[in-house]
């Protein structure tokens, strides 16, 4: 289940994590885009997890802190292939992999019976006014502002994994991303606990 969002403490420390961890030329503008954005603000998706006020941040933070203790317990092994990820790869991947959101939702108001009564209630509507996909447009939209490494691009890219319609459609290309760039794999098991353990999921 969700706990209950602060919005004011998840933007404190969302800002604290990114201006400790990415020091990348360019990563100035890209936070005072989001800070001008509704991203603080922002569900994280229309109903399904974290579907509330607040929610994207939120969530961001959880994929961030899951990214974390994955990296950590899996470079405890000799033969761990993350050992040249550092936590700025951690922090750019996991904080950013869902920017595609930012001001992808509006509130509208819908018709509900409640006890036989119809009320007026609000929910979220996907408002896309940049349709280039998910993953993709999150690195898109990244790299209007700074350059990612390869390790980035590729976790953000395919982190949906194969809930990423693109592979829905037959795309073989997610085994192959995750074969050749384990970094992917890592935030994709990072989300999925995320959103499946952290989150409410209907």
């Amino acid at each position: 289940m969700d706990k209950v969002i602060d919005i004011d403490l998840n933007k404190e420390r969302f800002l604290q994590l990114y201006n400790k961890y990415i020091k990348r030329e360019g990563s100035d503008k890209l936070l005072k885009w989001l800070a001008d954005s509704d991203f603080f603000t922002a569900p994280a998706s229309s109903k399904f997890h974290s579907a509330v006020t607040g929610g994207l941040c939120a969530h961001s933070l959880n994929v961030f802190d899951r990214a974390a203790e994955l990296l950590e317990n899996e470079n405890k092994k000799q033969d761990s292939p993350f050992k040249n990820i550092t936590m700025e790869n951690v922090a750019i991947a996991a904080l950013l992999h869902d920017v595609c959101k930012v001001n992808f939702y509006e509130v509208k108001l819908r018709n509900v019976k409640v006890d036989g009564v119809w009320e007026q209630v609000p929910y979220f509507s996907v408002k896309d006014s940049l349709p280039y996909g998910h993953g993709e447009k999150s690195v898109y939209i990244i790299s209007g502002f700074m350059r990612l490494t390869r390790d980035e691009a590729m976790a953000i890219n395919w982190h949906m994994g194969g809930f990423d319609k693109r592979v829905i459609g037959g795309d073989y290309s997610l085994s192959q991303a995750f074969s050749l760039y384990p970094f992917s794999t890592l935030i994709h098991v990072a989300d999925i606990m995320a959103t499946y353990f952290d989150e409410s999921v209907e």
